[in-house]
């Protein structure tokens, strides 16, 4: 379930606001296509001033990860890399290059083909870290499109409100309309408020801990593919990639392996 977290807390939020809402009243009172187009129109069109059509287009597909993100496990990548290092160590560096056939993480398989293609150690480090750098700043101006969204939606709710108002006290000679008038413009603000804090700033931070959980694996790789090209031992390797895992990572993965080494042995006493 936690890789669904960003939609239950959504839709969870917006389930628990509507509830509240109707338990004191109608939830229909607090609709209003009016303000659906100041807020929500004038935010937009905001954020298209501020954004090329290219990045506004891209920060709305990484939603996709925010809600749907991968499943990250870097204990597996640690084995897989080791594995690697034991081959390269046995059968020579050449032979990972039936690896690349089947590798679908795009980041691993440039960086093992650049290990067969016997590029210099300093260059590896540099292309990868380049393309590094490059993902991290699209991340971030991904992450950005969402804080932008998160100031304008409540401010373009606050001019709702003043239109509301000036409406408003455009109609004082007849003091019946005064009160539902003075209720719709504050509508806008409302629309602005929960959009902003219960989406935008969310999502925006949901992005940033995605990426910084991508970067740590592009790093981890990075760092694996340079001490296989350097011929270390594969223990070692392993316990050096070992340092990108949290504590409780870290423990899973030895009490993994633990288990694996005890089914080695079973099998191999049979």
């Amino acid at each position: 379930m936690k890789n669904f977290s960003t939609t239950l807390g959504v839709v969870g939020g917006f389930a628990l606001l509507a509830i509240g809402i109707s338990l004191n009243g109608s939830l229909l009172g607090f609709f209003d296509v009016p303000s659906l187009f100041i807020t929500f129109g004038g935010s937009i069109m905001a954020l298209l001033v501020n954004y090329s059509f290219g990045q506004f287009v891209t920060a709305f597909k990484s939603l996709k990860q925010a809600f749907f993100p991968k499943d990250v496990r870097p204990q597996e990548l640690i084995d897989a890399i080791v594995g690697y290092a034991k081959k390269a160590r046995r059968d020579g560096i050449l032979s990972l290059e039936d690896e690349t056939q089947t590798l679908e993480d795009p980041f691993l398989k440039k960086g093992v083909q650049l290990l067969v293609d016997g590029t210099d150690p300093e260059l590896v480090r540099n292309i990868l870290e380049v393309e590094i750098a490059v993902m991290e700043e699209r991340h971030k101006n991904n992450k950005a499109f969402y804080d932008s969204w998160a100031v304008l939606a409540p401010g373009f709710g606050m001019i709702g409100t003043v239109i509301g108002l000036i409406q408003m006290l455009g109609h004082l000679e007849d003091v019946s309309k005064i009160g539902p008038a003075m209720a719709v413009a504050l509508i806008t603000t409302l629309y602005g408020a929960v959009w902003a804090n219960l989406f935008c700033i969310p999502v925006a931070g949901k992005l940033a801990k995605l990426s910084s959980v991508e970067i740590m694996i592009r790093q981890m790789i990075v760092e694996g593919i340079l001490s296989i090209q350097a011929g270390e031992n594969p223990r070692l390797i392993g316990e050096k990639l070992m340092a990108f895992l949290t504590p409780v990572q870290r423990a899973e993965f030895l009490s993994q392996s633990v288990g694996q080494g005890r089914a080695q042995e079973v099998r191999s006493l049979g």
